[in-house]
């Protein structure tokens, strides 16, 4: 084991008091902290610094002080390694869980490296380098697919509480200007939740040991329309009202079910209070069943037979139906993607002529097509023929094979 080195529990930061007035992230850090194993220095002048005593385990008398000056780095080493990762385990979880060495792994690297980098981002926003509408929009697409900041955490990390902070401090204490950014808003109001809840589980007896300044949390200048539900847990003042409402709500549900019994039931108290037939009622009871039955098949069996004739009465052709007139094929190609059929245009005295396709490419050619006067059924719908629309149809005449094909032409 020689060689490897581990870092000791105790760390003493010295800031100066203006600092921790400032920076309400480094002074919700220092006060959270386990008060027993940090030092506290406050300075009326100087600057921010991190020292933490590191020794060998071959040799516990050799120990050595690492110093740390940039503040990003002192509050992610005091949320890490300065306390054993205590700062990184329940109930805090500010570095996501993932700090200690058990954890390493792809994930949790990228998750650390997210929340440095989102620190930069807060200390941006703190010199003013970037636009706050830019920010609020950037923020807010994040937040669309996730909880907070860092991967998928289910508290807010260093990361979100720095940006926290920064923002607010943007605003003079006061955020504003994000009423249609909804994730955002939801957001603010999480982490703004969390902070407090810390502050009054963990910070009493430290903040008052260590006399820190207190922590100023923004204020919200936007509405919630939909507030985060609320749990009851049965012995909330008002708690037999809502259970009352519901047990009505639930005997209006039952009300259908329970009528419906008492109907059934009657009627079958009203079945059992009939006398019961005899065998002769029943059997004249079932000849007038059967007789009933026989006369139905007759009247239906008629109106079968009559059926057949009806349609054919209304099955004959009315010629008048048929919208037949005289055109002349103006007109005419060959289709591009058949061999049986021609594309002809034909005037019939309407305001253009008609596009109309015939299968006749064996039977004529283009020559004796053109010019040609034609009889046209009309009142058929368009129909496309190989991808072709169609309106209408020329007619023709034919022998009984199919052999020879002619067009029906129209009197003079």
């Amino acid at each position: 084991m020689t060689g490897v080195s581990s870092d000791a529990a105790i760390a003493r930061i010295e800031t100066p008091i203006s600092l921790l007035q400032s920076d309400s992230l480094l002074n919700l850090i220092v006060s959270i902290a386990p008060p027993y194993q940090i030092n506290v220095c406050k300075l009326k002048k100087g600057s921010l610094s991190l020292s933490l005593n590191t020794i060998t385990t071959n040799s516990p008398s050799h120990s050595s002080v690492l110093t740390l000056t940039e503040r990003n780095s002192i509050l992610r080493n005091l949320c890490g390694m300065a306390f054993h990762n205590a700062m990184d385990k329940h109930p805090y979880y500010l570095l996501g869980g993932h700090s200690a060495s058990g954890k390493a792994s792809p994930e949790s690297a990228l998750c650390l490296a997210s929340i440095s980098s989102y620190m930069s981002v807060a200390s941006s926003i703190r010199s003013k380098d970037v636009e706050l509408s830019n920010i609020y929009k950037m923020l807010n697409d994040v937040l669309a697919t996730n909880s907070f900041l860092v991967g998928s955490t289910a508290s807010p990390t260093l990361a979100d509480m720095d940006v926290f902070f920064a923002l607010s401090e943007a605003g003079d204490s006061k955020v504003c200007g994000i009423d249609n950014l909804m994730n955002l808003k939801r957001w603010f109001l999480a982490v703004d939740t969390c902070i407090k809840n810390l502050l009054e589980s963990y910070s009493v007896s430290s903040s008052k040991q260590l006399d820190l300044p207190q922590i100023k949390l923004p204020d919200f200048d936007f509405d919630v329309n939909e507030p985060v539900p609320v749990f009851y847990y049965g012995d909330e003042e008002g708690i037999d009202e809502i259970k009352s409402t519901s047990a009505l709500s639930a005997n209006k549900q039952q009300t259908p079910n329970n009528d419906k019994q008492d109907q059934d039931k009657k009627q079958s108290q009203v079945a059992s209070s009939k006398p019961e037939l005899t065998e002769e009622q029943k059997k004249a009871a079932a000849e007038k069943r059967a007789k009933k039955n026989a006369e139905k098949a007759k009247k239906k069996s008629k109106a079968d037979a009559a059926a057949p004739a009806e349609n054919a009465d209304s099955g004959g052709l009315d010629a008048s139906a048929f919208d037949i007139r005289v055109g002349q094929i103006v007109e005419a190609w060959e289709h591009a993607e058949s061999d049986k059929l021609w594309c002809e245009k034909v005037d019939l005295g309407e305001a253009e002529p008609r596009q109309i396709l015939s299968g006749l490419r064996k039977f004529y050619e283009k020559k004796d097509m053109e010019n040609r006067k034609v009889l046209v059924l009309c009142n058929l719908k368009k129909r496309n023929l190989v991808g072709v629309s169609s309106h209408g149809m020329v007619l023709c005449a034919t022998n009984a094979d199919h052999s020879a094909v002619e067009f029906v032409v129209p009197p003079e």
